[in-house]
């Protein structure tokens, strides 16, 4: 009876889907059949059983009713006893019966209580081995951006037999474009984590204008880094509260919040709104596209000016329009920041300073991305990958230089 209550409601839930398959005839004989004999018959005892079940659950208390009255009525006839004996009498029995019930059945809920309880009282006791509230560390004075990786090795806690980076040696100095590319689980974001400091690396060194990054407050280092993902989260605030996030350690003003908005090409849209920068996105920005919520990020990224931007697969998500909209509020953000940019489609970091390619934790290949086609490795085979046009040029090329 209940795989076929959980049959129903999963169907009735996904209707949508259901009917855009054309499947209600199937569910609805799936349905029938499992309503037929010998599921009918079974259905009829379990009918029974639960009903006669149920009846004399809630039978019981009246029989208590009736017993108490019936004996006390006795007692009072006998003269053993008072009518306030047998109503005291009755109401502590009862009644403290029915609380004792109520509170056994919250023995199941009790120990995942217990259980749970244990888990987080675990979590909070736990000390990090990166405390991102440590008023520790050193601040800089002054940011220039160079960003350097020297035989940075790595894995993560949880897989130790993996090792993600197997030697990364990497630098960009600042206000300079490096772009990090490659087959996915290469590697990339891991070295963005790296630099954030969410981890720290088993061997190597990752440093910031000379400095290591774990001799850094880690406050200080994130507030110097401004990011750009490619599924930014909102928060269900307006959207001038929503820019504001990206410099909490100051109250921003609305002059700066539509400067930052202006720069990130999303000011004119903001300002078309019925209620403007006082605009709800909803939940996780549910009222905005996808190219919207991408500018929205970048002002937010923009507010704290940081000395470093990253931006991961920021376009990836996008429609050719959007992309051509958000790479212009990109292109616009980075200038005299140091960027590094992770992205699978290469018409984004044609214009980068540097490009790594990355392959099984290693960079294979780094150059421009003009120099790294003319090398025809790594990084033009993954090119003529996602460009079969530009492969095909190049074949009749070099069929007309044999010729």
């Amino acid at each position: 009876m209940q795989e076929r209550e959980e049959f129903a409601a999963e169907a009735i839930e996904n209707i949508r889907t259901v009917a855009s398959l054309s499947k209600e005839a199937s569910f609805s004989a799936i349905y029938e059949e499992k309503t037929q004999a010998p599921h009918r018959n079974i259905m009829r005892v379990q009918a029974h059983l639960y009903g006669v079940t149920y009846s004399i659950s809630q039978a019981i208390i009246f029989f208590a009713y009736a017993a108490a009255f019936s004996y006390g009525a006795t007692l009072i006839d006998r003269g053993e006893a008072q009518y306030q004996e047998v109503f005291r009498t009755f109401s502590a029995i009862v009644f403290g019966a029915m609380a004792l019930g109520e509170s056994a059945s919250f023995i199941p809920d009790y120990s995942k209580a217990k259980t749970s309880s244990r888990r987080i009282f675990k979590v909070i006791d736990n000390k990090p081995s990166i405390d991102s509230y440590a008023e520790t560390g050193v601040r800089l004075k002054h940011v220039t951006g160079s960003i350097t990786l020297r035989n940075v090795k790595f894995h993560y806690p949880t897989r130790p037999e993996v090792e993600v980076l197997q030697g990364i040696d990497v630098s960009v100095r600042p206000s300079q474009t490096l772009a990090l590319v490659g087959s996915s689980g290469c590697g990339k974001s891991t070295i963005i984590q790296l630099l954030e400091r969410f981890y720290d690396p088993q061997d190597g060194a990752v440093m910031l204008d000379d400095e290591f990054v774990t001799d850094l407050n880690v406050r200080w280092l994130r507030s110097n880094i401004g990011v750009v993902s490619q599924e930014p989260i909102l928060f269900d605030n307006t959207i001038a509260e929503n820019i504001a996030y990206g410099d909490n350690s100051r109250p921003v003003p609305m002059g700066e919040i539509i400067e930052v908005a202006r720069r990130a090409n999303i000011h004119e849209f903001i300002r078309n709104l019925p209620q403007g920068y006082e605009t709800r996105v909803g939940e996780r920005g549910a009222q905005l596209s996808g190219g919207e919520k991408q500018r929205v990020a970048i002002a937010r990224a923009l507010v704290r000016n940081p000395k470093i931007l990253i931006l991961d697969e920021a376009t990836s998500a996008l429609d050719a329009n959007n992309e051509r909209v958000v790479q212009e509020a990109l292109d616009a953000a980075q200038r005299g920041r140091t960027s590094l940019v992770i992205a699978h489609r290469f018409s984004t970091i044609q214009n980068a300073d540097r490009i790594a390619v990355i392959h099984n934790g290693r960079i294979v290949e780094e150059g421009t991305h003009q120099a790294l086609l003319d090398r025809r490795q790594r990084y033009y085979a993954l090119y003529n990958a996602q460009s079969p046009e530009h492969a095909r040029s190049d074949s009749i090329k070099g069929a007309w230089v044999r010729l």
